[in-house]
């Protein structure tokens, strides 16, 4: 099953939930993150705290992508932007109203990972029926 994490600037939670979703997953979920403003670059908190907590090193896979470059996916899970989302088909919509953690201080920005990570966990364990 495909899943797409999607926000504007594709720098930060979705890239948080992606590296978390592919790293706990037994390979049937496969992640993407993308957003409709792209930044440049993955924000250097959430490198530094993914490395740290989790051993993920999400440069090495990951980049700031436009929502164009995703594949078909069964699942798309808005991360709570406070804007309306661009359209991505799918079979199943989630939204999560998760703050952006960016200029946080380190505690703070570690309990939104803390918040992805159960999230994503939830998801992951979660029975999803297709199409119900």
């Amino acid at each position: 099953m495909k899943i797409a994490f999607i926000c504007v600037q594709n720098s930060c939670r979705s890239q948080i939930a992606e590296a978390i979703c592919n790293s706990l997953s037994d390979g049937s979920f496969i992640s993407y993150s993308a957003g409709s403003e792209p930044s440049e670059c993955i924000d250097p908190d959430a490198v530094r705290h993914l490395k740290k907590i989790f051993g993920i090193q999400m440069t090495d896979k990951q980049r700031p992508k436009m929502i164009s470059e995703l594949p078909p996916v069964d699942i798309v899970v808005t991360m709570g932007c406070g804007i309306s989302c661009p359209y991505v088909p799918c079979k199943r919509r989630v939204v999560w109203d998760i703050p952006d953690p960016k200029g946080m201080s380190d505690q703070k920005y570690i309990e939104v990972i803390t918040s992805i990570e159960d999230k994503v966990k939830e998801l992951l364990d979660s029975d999803f029926k297709i199409g119900v």
